[in-house]
């Protein structure tokens, strides 16, 4: 239902950056700049003893000049007042040092905390969200954390005493200057405050936009082959621009409001600087006061306009940290995979059952499942996202709508129906047996074996392993006894062996030869005098698709677990490889349970129960040439040859 509440939405708006990202406090800033106390401290410290060798300067100054009227000269004086500015530059430039240095320690943490969430996830959360946009958020998100500090922060909290200091030597020195003073002053400064919210609000959308151009950066070359063979370059280049063009635009908000708050802090001290210069000529030829006293006063002004500077930096830094850090802390607000997994009791131990040997491997009891609601709702913006774009890029070449733009417009607290992937569904796998799920694209065999890894949990119903509820097990430890390959599985970028060592990191060269070639991929190592540590290129762009294929099926037999899950694991390898991959997995299957999705009837012919979904329903199960009898269905399939060559 839509949220038609004019003030309700109003209040969300508030809550949240423009892009739907709720904005950070200063209550949770100050966890990530105070995580190293003692060298934030040390840095005050040396701020406020640098202030303090500041204040000494116009007071000399002061006095040097009185002298100088006397008729005297004092070279100590002068002496002095080199040895104050020597020092307090020398202390400027260790301060410099350590808040950089600091900086850096804030930024490596937050992006330490986001890496540990981001990984920790559930697989809802990938599956809803641009991958771009993740990165983002821990590279140039986690960056403007830093300049909170090294913009200003605690050299303006250090700065306080210069600036107190020079408050009250410059009342002493001529009250009436420094009201004259603190009346330009006061007035930038509410101005400044004004405009810092809205700093805020244009740095959360600045930050979000650049997240969709990384995103959309991310998705073009990872599918740069793709684009060159469909000719799709020119009008992928359209996209990405358009997304250019959205951060350059909101980059261009935050340059409008500092182009106002940068002349408003300069004006601040240009006037006071005429006013104090016009007004205290006046009084030093009345005789009200004096040249040297007008001389400090001017320096004191100065001193004072510095540390306030540093304030007006400080407050620009943090309203565009909090745009940043709305974004971090919508991360870390979400919860972690197994956050809920003691929901459904006591964590139970594989270690610990003893399961009944004629009990099946795996059950699943009447499971139902539909995709969360984010998850269809990301879909549905997609397709509209492409199904939007040409309409709204004018063909002429000048920039329209992006389809990114228009999909704000859809009404997110809509309710989206999401139908049964799953309904029902009854089957078990004996131990030791090799079970096969068929079916037309969309029947929900994929969602099956990522059900039983849990990437997902049913709405109703229960998968047992070992005839205990997925859901009661420590979700590494069921992982570590599963054996998985994706029907797309993703190759790593880095070394055969790095891959290969995924599942089991302690297994020796010998072995990882011995697998890559039961699965006939020694030619990869001898075609590299690297052998193993040969590069596979980003996303294995070095090795075919049947070549990652047999590296992913490589991989899991290494790790030898005891139920093996095969989604279409031979659909790219023809067929001299899958007639030795089958085999390799014969071999490996040797008191093993196994679950396969295959598309070739040559796979599945030799299951020992065949199970055919249909629309998320079983609708039929048995052996290969019973099936032929009894399934219209799997007869169909096999006769129009979409489980063959």
């Amino acid at each position: 239902m839509s949220d038609s509440n004019p003030t309700s939405r109003r209040r969300r708006d508030r809550a949240t950056g423009e892009e739907g990202t709720p904005r950070a406090s200063l209550r949770q800033l100050w966890p990530y700049l105070f995580a190293d106390k003692r060298m934030i401290a040390v840095i005050v410290v040396i701020s406020i003893i640098g202030s303090a060798f500041d204040l000494a300067q116009p007071v000399l100054m002061g006095l040097l000049i009185q002298q100088v009227e006397g008729g005297e000269f004092v070279s100590w004086i002068v002496y002095a007042l080199i040895a104050v500015v020597l020092v307090a530059a020398l202390l400027s430039g260790l301060q410099h040092f350590l808040l950089q240095r600091t900086g850096e320690r804030i930024v490596l943490n937050a992006r330490r905390q986001l890496v540990r969430k981001l990984l920790r996830l559930p697989i809802a959360e990938f599956d809803s969200r641009r991958t771009g946009d993740l990165v983002s958020r821990v590279g140039s998100d986690t960056t403007l954390l830093r300049a909170v500090l090294t913009q200003g922060l605690i050299e303006a909290i250090g700065g306080l005493l210069t600036f107190i200091g020079a408050i009250i030597a410059m009342l002493l020195l001529d009250w009436v200057l420094f009201l004259i003073t603190a009346g330009c002053i006061a007035a930038s400064l509410v101005a400044v405050l004004l405009l810092s919210r809205k700093v805020a609000a244009a740095s959360a959308a600045a930050q979000a936009k650049v997240g969709e151009l990384t995103a959309s950066v991310e998705r073009a070359i990872s599918a740069m082959r793709t684009l060159r063979a469909s000719v799709a370059t020119e009008r992928e280049e359209e996209r990405v621009m358009a997304d250019a063009h959205g951060a350059y635009r909101r980059g261009l908000d935050i340059a409008a409001i500092s182009a106002v708050m940068v002349p408003v802090s300069m004006l601040a001290l240009q006037l006071s600087l005429v006013a104090v210069l016009g007004v205290g000529g006046v009084r030093v030829a009345s005789g009200e006061t004096t040249v040297a006293a007008l001389v400090s006063f001017i320096m004191f002004l100065f001193m004072m306009i510095a540390p306030l500077g540093l304030m007006f930096g400080a407050v620009s830094a943090i309203a565009s940290a909090l745009g940043a850090l709305g974004r971090i802390e919508e991360i870390r607000r979400l919860p972690e995979e197994d956050a809920e997994d003691r929901a459904f009791g006591p964590i139970v131990r594989l270690a610990d059952l003893r399961p009944d040997p004629a009990a099946p491997a795996l059950e699943f009891e009447a499971v139902s499942f539909r995709y969360p609601e984010q998850v269809v709702r990301a879909a549905r913006a997609k397709q509209d996202a492409g199904a939007r774009f040409d309409r709204f890029v004018d063909t002429s070449g000048r920039r329209a709508r992006t389809a990114a733009e228009e999909l704000l417009r859809i009404d997110e607290s809509a309710p989206v129906e999401s139908p049964l992937v799953l309904d029902e569904v009854s089957f078990a796998v004996p131990r030791g047996r090799k079970v096969a799920l068929v079916g037309p694209s969309g029947a929900g065999k994929s969602t099956t074996l990522a059900l039983i890894e849990r990437f997902y949990d049913p709405a109703s119903g229960a998968i047992r392993f070992d005839g205990a509820d997925l859901r009661s097990l420590d979700r590494a430890e069921l992982r570590s006894r599963l054996g998985y390959v994706q029907q797309n599985a993703p190759t790593l970028a880095g070394t055969i062996r790095d891959n290969l060592l995924l599942g089991r990191p302690d297994a020796s060269d010998d072995e990882c030869a011995e697998v890559l070639r039961s699965v006939n991929l020694g030619d990869v190592l001898d075609r590299s005098p690297e052998g193993l540590d040969a590069q596979v290129g980003e996303a294995g762009v070095r090795l075919s698709g049947g070549e990652q294929q047999r590296l992913a099926i490589a991989r899991t037999l290494l790790a030898a677990p005891p139920v093996l899950l095969m989604d279409e694991s031979t659909s790219a390898l023809d067929g001299r490889n899958e007639a030795l991959i089958r085999e390799a997995l014969e071999r490996a299957s040797e008191g093993r349970s196994m679950v396969m999705i295959a598309h070739r009837l040559s796979t599945v012919v030799d299951a020992d129960e065949i199970i055919v979904l249909d629309h998320g329903r079983v609708v039929g199960r048995g052996p290969h040439e019973e099936l032929l009898e009894t399934s219209p269905l799997y007869r169909r399939l096999a006769q129009h040859q979409l489980l063959a060559d």
